[in-house]
């Protein structure tokens, strides 16, 4: 029983410092809270190396077969580290300064990431639902932490309900895959649909609900109608957390379920992620360039860049797959550099979420406008920046697969979506500022900030690295 248990001691640890920052929670003040968060960070970091030390070179199944650790895990619970970190690094200051700095936005963050990890590492259909539901929960709360603000009761309540019925339609689907194959897990469902591409009304059925499930926790369109109410009117700090991490949870639930459980029915999965890509990159594209808030436009942007990740998983190959891992990972990369920005610009009775707060931001810090800059262009997909790279990988992947249709239109509405973007350059650059505030952030914030900018552009220039990593753990 050891022996099952040493490939979850990453969760088992995460779980633990979670029941830990909680219990501390109630003997710390206000005042000390801070030691609270340098703990959560310590935290994070140690589980890094716990996964990265475990991490195995082969696939390595535990709980009976409901567990799984293979390099594709181990990538992607570091980059969830990762990127809750930095969700954390660049929240303190925003939440401490609306009296939302408390022990539960810890404690939800970590539980959240320990659903995360769930996911990643699922290799039944029952631990995908316990890690979905862990994950979803601890949003949930998340997306209501300020108790005071109607906006944010209101998302949450949208978000709650939507999720619940989008869960529900999930758990319905799965519990078709178990009454048509006999078994929960993953390997063995993939055995009993093998071949069975759309002859069976059941399976069909089962695919339905489950592409509709995890369309809604990517946020692909039709589903995508939570994603700018819960991103606008959910704190900053917490649409931060919602608009990164969870990302490369749900690509994950595409690989194991699609990928690897019905991979047999790939003709009929990969008509249905077709529809749910168009709708995504047209909707995604067209719609954020009537946005005046930053977050209402930069949730239809990670509408568009869904779209993109489903073209890779769509193309059913290796490359395709690698490709989606690519794009996923500096999404991740480049949402927070983005609600990273319009965090520090925002102050004390001042939230920074319109689009003309950020004129004259050239003026007012030169340098965190040069990151902006390198976010906006990368997710336009402009060379030198990683967003270029990992756009024409999803692009390639796609014609390899014979859809050459498909990439023409994804470059069309790719070419629309640079007006919104570029609008923000043009704001920061060439119209003069309407604040005349200080820029905010303390310097860990300013540190980590500047890092990230810098990693869209260092990336770029070198992604030979990042390729072969997404390759290496993908074969």
């Amino acid at each position: 029983m050891t022996i099952d248990l040493v490939p979850a001691i990453p969760e088992l640890f995460v779980l633990m410092m979670a029941c830990v920052v909680l219990l501390l929670d109630l003997f710390l003040g206000d005042a000390r809270r801070g030691w609270l968060f340098s703990l959560v960070l310590a935290s994070l970091g140690a589980a890094a190396f716990l996964s990265y030390s475990l991490g195995p070179e082969e696939r390595v199944l535990a709980f009976g077969g409901q567990f799984v650790l293979d390099p594709l895990a181990t990538t992607l619970k570091l980059v969830c580290y990762a990127a809750v970190m930095l969700a954390f690094v660049f929240s303190r200051e925003y939440l401490t300064q609306r009296d939302l700095f408390k022990g539960e936005f810890l404690v939800l963050g970590l539980t959240a990431l320990l659903g995360m990890m769930v996911m990643v590492s699922a290799h039944s259909l029952l631990t995908v639902y316990l890690g979905l539901e862990l994950l979803s929960l601890s949003l949930y709360g998340m997306v209501a932490l300020d108790r005071d603000s109607p906006v944010a009761a209101e998302a949450a309540m949208k978000y709650f309900v939507l999720g619940a019925i989008a869960s529900g339609v999930l758990l319905y689907g799965m519990s078709l895959l178990y009454g048509i194959t006999g078994s929960l897990d993953i390997g063995e469902v993939a055995a009993g649909l093998a071949g069975d591409d759309g002859r069976s009304v059941g399976a069909i059925l089962a695919l339905t609900c489950i592409v509709i499930g995890l369309g809604f926790k990517l946020g692909a369109v039709p589903m995508h109608m939570w994603v700018p109410d819960v991103y606008h009117g959910a704190p900053t700090a917490v649409t931060l957390f919602i608009g990164s991490a969870p990302k490369v949870a749900a690509f994950a639930l595409f690989i194991r379920l699609l990928a690897d459980g019905l991979g047999g029915m790939h003709g009929a999965w990969q008509l249905m992620l077709e529809a749910l890509a168009l709708g995504s990159l047209a909707v995604g594209s067209v719609i954020a360039i009537a946005q005046t808030n930053v977050k209402r436009m930069l949730a239809y942007s990670t509408i568009g860049h869904v779209g993109f990740i489903l073209l890779g998983l769509l193309s059913g190959t290796v490359e395709g797959y690698r490709a989606a891992l690519l794009y996923t990972i500096v999404y991740v990369l480049m949402a927070t550099a983005a609600f990273g920005v319009v965090l520090l610009l925002a102050r004390r009775g001042f939230e920074a979420d319109q689009l003309d707060d950020l004129k004259g931001l050239n003026d007012r810090s030169p340098w965190f406008a040069l990151l902006m800059l390198f976010v906006m262009f990368s997710m336009t997909g402009v060379p030198p920046f990683i967003g270029f790279y990992a756009k024409l990988a999803v692009l390639w992947a796609v014609v390899d697969a014979g859809l050459v249709w498909l990439a023409v239109v994804a470059v069309g509405f790719s070419v629309i979506s640079a007006y919104y973007y570029l609008r923000i350059v043009k704001l920061m650059y060439f119209d003069a500022p309407l604040e005349t505030a200080p820029i905010g952030g303390d310097a860990v914030f300013r540190l980590f900030l500047s890092l990230n900018g810098l990693a869209v552009l260092a990336l770029g220039v070198f992604p030979a690295g990042l390729i072969a990593l997404c390759a290496r753990v993908l074969n």
